[in-house]
């Protein structure tokens, strides 16, 4: 297996992960440290695991069910340390009722004992125009 195809399948693991709202699976797919970063569309950027870590506990108990398509995938390998580029294509259903969106994600990982672990997630949200048939 190449080294785009390991990151292509890290990659697919922090997307089920996040569809399965198990944060022990979430834990699993992001290495553990203070140098980890975590951006979600619309809040503040998070640093070290402990922060990490507590936006999926929070994001997890606040959401009934997410799926993800994910297109435009781009990956780049760079000795230990790959980034995914891609967009999100998100089903969401929340407290406040379902949703659709669209983010533009970054996620870099960095090999580690053989496996590589997600150490910086990005996410923008795509904003796009509304026309008359989307106010009916």
């Amino acid at each position: 297996m190449t080294g785009s195809e390991e990151v292509r399948r890290a990659n697919d693991a922090f997307y089920r992960a996040f569809e399965s709202l198990d944060v022990p699976r979430m834990e699993a797919v992001w290495l553990h440290s203070a140098r980890v970063h975590c951006t979600h569309p619309g809040w503040a950027r998070l640093a070290g695991w402990p922060a990490v870590l507590d936006s999926w506990q929070r994001i997890f108990e606040n959401t009934i069910g997410i799926r993800f398509e994910i297109t435009g995938i781009e990956i780049s390998v760079l000795g230990d340390l790959a980034w995914v580029v891609c967009t999100e294509n998100i089903t969401s259903e929340t407290v406040d009722g379902p949703a659709l969106a669209r983010v533009e994600a970054t996620n870099v990982f960095e090999r580690h004992d053989g496996r590589w672990a997600l150490v910086h997630h990005h996410g923008s949200p795509v904003v796009s125009r509304m026309d008359e048939s989307d106010l009916q």
